[in-house]
């Protein structure tokens, strides 16, 4: 792709071409956190004790909130003698079944007897299901007193202290976890097709670093609002120094676009001005500024301003700038016999 060629003694120069490289959109993003909720009370109960708070790490399961369960106790030991009573209920109901049934059998008594023992032994088995399903509320509403870490996380907000009374639906403690997160983007409705069609895109991460995206959920509508798309980026698991509410650079691949290339050894960087030497129509060495963009492996370089296709650009811009003094110092001296 990049020519070497002579030029003033054995300076090498590379030429500028076109080459077509990926058309690339750069969006901010937003990471959030995939797992991150509020816990709420789902029975009555006063605050008891609390074990965590805002900054601590949970483990899953972890005991986070205890509510006051004396209540729920009492529930559950009426629970208890409720199915106990009401086995007693069908076994009596079974035993006046068979017994009836036996005498119905001999033709002792009516058909209608047995029909009413056959009730009676129907009714006391539902009431032993609603004694089974009663002690099993009983037994969950216990088990809402404990009020456990559904993942493990870092505890972001408290939204109780220890004496407060808690409702169903009161909230409770807020977490994130820190080992999925996801970086939010919202994209403009022009680059949306391409972006479905590619499905692939790239996160930067503190430090420069880029990680490829290939997990990306497309929201199927556009906000009224800004005529935006929000694309969710699935990021790997357990990334350093990346937290919910931090902004990122994400880039789209959405085809192929022409650009000029430079070779990256032929590029000078002065404080703040970049630039390279070219041969110019008279032989001449000439340093040009240049507006660079993205590197395109480590060989070269991108040209957004300052050069043109088929420039000549010297390969040694230490070299090139020793021979440029040179000339200019010629010229003065010519200027000066003149």
């Amino acid at each position: 792709m990049l020519l070497s060629i002579p030029a003033l003694g054995k300076i090498q120069t590379g030429m500028v071409e076109k080459v077509m490289i990926p058309r690339v959109f750069r969006l901010d993003g937003m990471i959030e956190a995939v797992h991150q909720s509020t816990i709420s009370a789902q029975t009555n109960g006063q605050v008891e004790a609390i074990y965590y708070d805002v900054d601590d790490v949970v483990e899953q399961g972890a005991l986070l909130v205890k509510l006051k369960d004396t209540e729920q106790q009492a529930a559950l030991r009426r629970a208890e003698a409720d199915l106990r009573a009401a086995r007693a209920v069908l076994e009596d109901a079974k035993k006046n079944y068979n017994r009836i049934k036996d005498l119905h059998t001999k033709k002792l008594v009516a058909k209608s007897d047995l029909d009413n023992a056959q009730v009676e032994l129907n009714t006391a088995r539902a009431k032993l299901d609603v004694a089974r399903a009663a002690l099993e509320q009983a037994r969950e509403q216990l088990a809402y007193t404990r009020i456990t870490a559904p993942y493990t996380g870092i505890v972001t907000e408290r939204h109780v202290q220890v004496g407060e009374v808690a409702h169903p639906g009161t909230p409770l403690m807020s977490g994130i976890s820190l080992e999925e997160l996801r970086a939010t983007v919202d994209v403009p409705q022009s680059l949306i097709v391409a972006i479905r069609e590619k499905s692939r895109a790239r996160v930067e991460l503190p430090g420069g670093n880029w990680i490829e995206v290939r997990d990306l959920t497309i929201f199927p509508f556009a906000d009224p609002a800004s005529n935006t798309f929000k694309v969710r980026l699935k990021l790997p698991k357990n990334l350093d120094r990346l937290f919910p509410g931090m902004l990122v650079k994400a880039a789209f691949e959405t085809g192929v676009a022409p650009a000029l290339v430079v070779p990256a050894s032929a590029v000078v960087y002065r404080s703040e001005v970049t630039g390279v030497y070219v041969r110019d129509e008279d032989q001449q060495i000439r340093f040009r500024y240049v507006r660079l963009g993205d590197p395109l492996g480590e060989e070269v370089i991108t040209v957004l301003s300052g050069l043109q296709e088929g420039d000549e650009v010297y390969l040694d811009p230490i070299a090139a700038g020793v021979e440029l003094k040179r000339q200019r110092r010629q010229a003065r001296e010519s200027q000066g016999h003149e």
